[in-house]
This record gives structure tokens, C-alpha cells and sequence, in this order.
């Protein structure tokens, strides 16, 4: 009778000539154990890129710029930002995701690469797998605008009333197919029964001039690229999409204040690197970034543009990435959309 061990296979090792052929092989072994956290205690020796899927002049864009300027003088090294847009994002997405994964490339993400999955059928990437989180930078509320000089109405309730009256006129811009603008008009159609005409942009910066100038009639965009133009009165906001009002616009009303229950979608931003970064390189890039963003200098420049900062864990940064996908991913079937 064989016994299990008896009926493994025999491994044929090879035989080293000599003691010293022995000798290289275990110094090229040791050499080769050693190398990944030399290159970490190193690192960075070079510039770092953060790459923003969307183009300039937008929220991922400032956002990513405010870090990168306080983390270079951190790390004693330039950080680059890097426009890569298109696609609600999967396009600059997908270029980290096939990065060496050594801690020079990095992806500032948001919220709408918890909902691409859904939407998009063929991504070529896994967003939960294929990246490390990192840390989240900040949280920044959705703004419901219209052009103040176009649009009379000056409450969601008129607002309502105005697009299922001229329905050939209710259009809303998004900064693209998935992203969360999309699923704020996709909720707020659903509750309020008025048909919408979605028009994806490329991001904030050709979305909010066509807004400005009649080319649609409202938007859901982030509240920084529209707070200008909502203080010099060109653009009127009409409601928040999170659960409690911004300090940056205290007087304007929640869309659940404005009847829309239970209303809550907000646009996080976080910074994510790709899966296989050594430990080392991932911890360091996590603690540095989360020393800039808790800091009271970054506190104040994220009030001035409406955003929250927030500098969370590795760990609760992959949770919370877990946890919008599943809620994204209910929301799009229950919507039925679908992107080819």
C-alpha cells in the first residue's frame, strides 16, 4: 500500500558543479529577496505622477493639484499631475492599472470608478483587485445649477414644474456616462417623474461652459468648478445632493429638504496605486498624505472650494470603496442602465 507522501511526484533538483557555482546561486537568491525593500527604502528617487481621468480645470484636477504641491516639498520629490480623460474615467483608470506598480504612478480616483463597473461591461480593469487605496482626500457634495440669467426657477419645486411643462428643454450635462453626476439625474428623474435628456462631457471644464452658455439647461456637477460662478451670480444653485447642507452654500436647501427622500449621493476623492506596490512604498505614500491632508494649511484651502477633507486609512478606504459599489451597483440595475 503507497502512502500519501510515496505517491507525491520526485522532484529532480539540479546539481551545482562546483561549491562556488552553490555560492552564486545563493547570493543571487539573497539578492533577489533583498531587492523589493531596497528599492522601497529608496523610494522615491524620481518624480511621482498622479494621474486625474478627467480633463483640467475640474475637481480631480485641483484636488490633485492641492496634494501634490504639499507632498512634493514632503518627499523631496516633483509630483506631477497627469490628465488621461474619457470614458466616465476607466480611461485614466486603466492606465495606472497597467503601471509598474512601484509607487510612481498613481491614480486619483473618485466615486464614479465605484460605479463604472456597473455600467460599463467590459472593463479591463478590476477596481477592487487591481488597485491599492490608499487614502481618501476629500468628500465634496453634488450642486443642482441652473444659468441664473436663462432660468427663472429659484426652487427644485418650480424647477420640476418648468421641465415636464417644456420636457424638449429638460436637459442635464454629467461629466460623463457612470459617474455620479449621471447617477444623481438618473434618482432625481425617478423621484421627481420628470423625463431628462442625459448629456455626457469629457469633465466640469466643457460641461460648465456649455452651461453658461444655454447649451443645457441644469447640471448635478461637484460644487467646486460651480462655486465661482454661483457667487458672481451667473449660475444659481437650487439644492445640495448630500444628506446635510454645505458650508460653502449654508442658505441653499438638501434635494431631501426639497422632498426628494432620502436623497444622498456625494462625490468622494481618493488616491489609489496599483495592486503589487511593495508594503513599504504603500505605507509611506498613505501616512505622507495623510499628515498634508489633516493638516490645518489644507483644511483651509478645501473650505475655500467646498470640499471636506478627510486623510482615512488604508482599511477604511478599501471598505468604503466595497461598500459604494454595492450601492452603485443596485442603484444602475434598478435604473437599467448599461454603457456598450
Amino acid at each position: 500500500m503507497k502512502t500519501h507522501a510515496q505517491s507525491l511526484p520526485r522532484l529532480s533538483l539540479p546539481r551545482l558543479a562546483t561549491p562556488a557555482a552553490a555560492l552564486l546561486l545563493g547570493a543571487g537568491v539573497l539578492a533577489a529577496l533583498a531587492a523589493s525593500p531596497a528599492a522601497a527604502q529608496d523610494w522615491p528617487a524620481r518624480p511621482i505622477s498622479l494621474v486625474v481621468p478627467f480633463p483640467p480645470g475640474g475637481t480631480t484636477d485641483v484636488l490633485a493639484r492641492a496634494l501634490g504641491e504639499k507632498l512634493s516639498a514632503r518627499l523631496g520629490q516633483p509630483v506631477v499631475v497627469e490628465s488621461k480623460p474619457g470614458a466616465g474615467a476607466t480611461i485614466g483608470a486603466d492606465y495606472v492599472a497597467r503601471a509598474k506598480p512601484d509607487g510612481y504612478t498613481l491614480l486619483v480616483g473618485a466615486v464614479h470608478h465605484t460605479i463604472a463597473p456597473s455600467v460599463y461591461p467590459r472593463l479591463s480593469y478590476d477596481f477592487q483587485k487591481d488597485f491599492a487605496p490608499l487614502t481618501t482626500i476629500a468628500m465634496v457634495p453634488n450642486v443642482l445649477v441652473v444659468n441664473a440669467e436663462r432660468n427663472p426657477a429659484k426652487s427644485v419645486q418650480e424647477l420640476v414644474t418648468q421641465l415636464k411643462a417644456e420636457p424638449a428643454r429638460a436637459t442635464y450635462g454629467s461629466n460623463g456616462n457612470g459617474t455620479a453626476q449621471h447617477m444623481i439625474g438618473t434618482e432625481f428623474q425617478a423621484q421627481t417623474g420628470a423625463a431628462l435628456t442625459h448629456v455626457p462631457y469629457k469633465g466640469s471644464g466643457p460641461l460648465t461652459t456649455d452651461l453658461l452658455g444655454g447649451q443645457i439647461l441644469m447640471s448635478f456637477d461637484t460644487i467646486t468648478p460651480v462655486l465661482p460662478h454661483i457667487r458672481t451670480g451667473k449660475l444659481r444653485a437650487l439644492a445640495i445632493s448630500t444628506r446635510e447642507r454645505s458650508a460653502a452654500l449654508p442658505d441653499v436647501p438638501t434635494l431631501a429638504e426639497a422632498g426628494l427622500k432620502d436623497f444622498n449621493i456625494g462625490t468622494w476623492f481618493g488616491v489609489l496605486a496599483p495592486a503589487g506596490t511593495p508594503e513599504p512604498v504603500l505605507a509611506k505614500l498613505s501616512t505622507e498624505m495623510v499628515a498634508v491632508i489633516q493638516s490645518p494649511e489644507f483644511g483651509k484651502t478645501m473650505a475655500e472650494i467646498g470640499a471636506q477633507p478627510v486623510g482615512n486609512s488604508r482599511e477604511e478606504m478599501t471598505k468604503q470603496i466595497s461598500d459604494e459599489t454595492a450601492k452603485f451597483s443596485a442603484l444602475v440595475k434598478a435604473a437599467n442602465i448599461r454603457i456598450e
